[in-house]
């Protein structure tokens, strides 16, 4: 393996992994009130170009991480666009374990 390949994987794996303790956050804590629509707004519709760059190029590089990245972000913020008693429905189904706390 190469070093840009090797640039390239560690990055795209930072990038999926970053959303990930967002996401579990957000199903455990069951809020979304310090979290903003328009930030993951603009990050949603970011990935999005990037996947179909991605796709317009045939560069599975682009595309992979991109649309886990585009789907952990598009999670996060139909959780934030939703009432707050859907989004704990939402976290209940995913994590019937924790209580909110």
């Amino acid at each position: 393996m190469d070093t840009i390949t090797i640039v390239g994987t560690i990055g795209a794996i930072a990038s999926v992994a970053s959303f990930t303790p967002q996401a579990w956050k957000t199903i455990k804590t069951r809020s979304t009130d310090d979290l903003s629509a328009g930030m993951y707004g603009l990050t949603c519709l970011s990935f999005a170009m990037w996947l179909t760059f991605g796709i317009l190029k045939g560069e599975w590089t682009m595309i992979i991480p991109n649309a886990a990245c585009l789907a952990l972000a598009a999670f996060i913020f139909v959780l934030i666009l939703l009432p707050a008693h859907k989004t704990e429905k939402v976290a209940e189904t995913l994590d019937p374990t924790t209580d909110g706390a």
